[in-house]
């Protein structure tokens, strides 16, 4: 996905001048733009969110708010953008998205947004089961369900209207009904239970990882902007030097974007 907005240079600096009338009546207000360049990133949790809360438990830095049945789950100011998040949605509802903005030669502002790919982690369902007695029966397991594995109805009804045969289970004529085979282990209808009646054990692999944060020794001023705003305590100065723990880094690029002086980047891994 690439979405490009153009804005002439001159309209945008009427604009200014517009919104800015009220700060000083008495002064004309002079509006210079120069050639600009930045790159920013931001992620995105879409309308097709299913409540399921993977993306919140995953969350290194608590930085999603909780989900239910009336509202999404949605990224708070807090993010660090490490995309935990995206590569765990079951459903891949979580979008990361660069934001590329350029003043090209003082006449247009030009602002391109790409959808940037991500590795998936594996979730799958290994386990789920009813605890039909507390069920009331509400259908809100059933609203949210991305493969409709989950129905209201017992599995004989099923039968007679799909022609499916299932296999044969004591419970057949109770409901609500769950098809194994088509649960992909979300959770959504375990977390929007009220009643407690969905038991589900679920696996979720390990974090995919493609980049990872160089340090320059030669450039590091060990100022010890890189650890005071690491939010996982990944990197400490030792010896006036940054040293990263790789195993508790979460590639959020939080050091970089602070380092004074450039010695530390992200590189992808080969």
């Amino acid at each position: 996905m690439e979405i490009r907005f153009k804005k002439d240079i001159e309209e945008l600096k009427r604009e200014i001048v517009l919104k800015s009338v009220d700060l000083d009546e008495n002064k004309e207000l002079k509006v210079n733009i120069d050639d600009y360049h930045n790159i920013d990133k931001y992620i995105n949790i879409s309308p097709r969110c299913v409540r399921c809360n993977l993306c919140v438990e995953e969350c290194p830095v608590d930085a999603i708010r909780s989900s239910n049945a009336g509202i999404r789950a949605k990224i708070l100011d807090n993010c660090v953008k490490c995309e935990i998040c995206a590569q765990s949605c079951p459903i891949s509802a979580i979008y990361v998205l660069e934001g590329n903005t350029k003043v090209i030669n003082n006449e247009n502002v030009i602002y391109d947004i790409t959808e940037v790919k991500v590795p998936h982690r594996i979730v799958r369902m290994e386990e789920i089961g009813f605890n039909r007695e507390n069920c009331i029966m509400c259908g809100t397991c059933t609203k949210y369900c991305p493969t409709d594995a989950i129905q209201m109805r017992s599995k004989l009804y099923i039968e007679e209207k799909t022609g499916k045969i299932y296999p044969e289970m004591d419970d057949e004529h109770k409901y609500p009904f769950i098809n194994e085979d088509l649960c992909v282990g979300c959770g959504s209808c375990a977390n929007l239970c009220t009643q407690e009646v969905i038991n589900l054990k679920r696996y979720v692999g390990p974090v995919q990882i493609y980049n990872k944060i160089h340090v320059d020794d030669d450039l590091c001023v060990g100022c010890f902007l890189c650890e005071e705003n690491c939010p996982t305590g990944a990197i400490k100065v030792i010896d006036g030097k940054a040293v990263l723990q790789d195993n508790k880094c979460i590639r959020c690029q939080e050091c970089t974007i602070r380092c004074p002086v450039r010695a530390l980047e992200m590189k992808p891994i080969e």
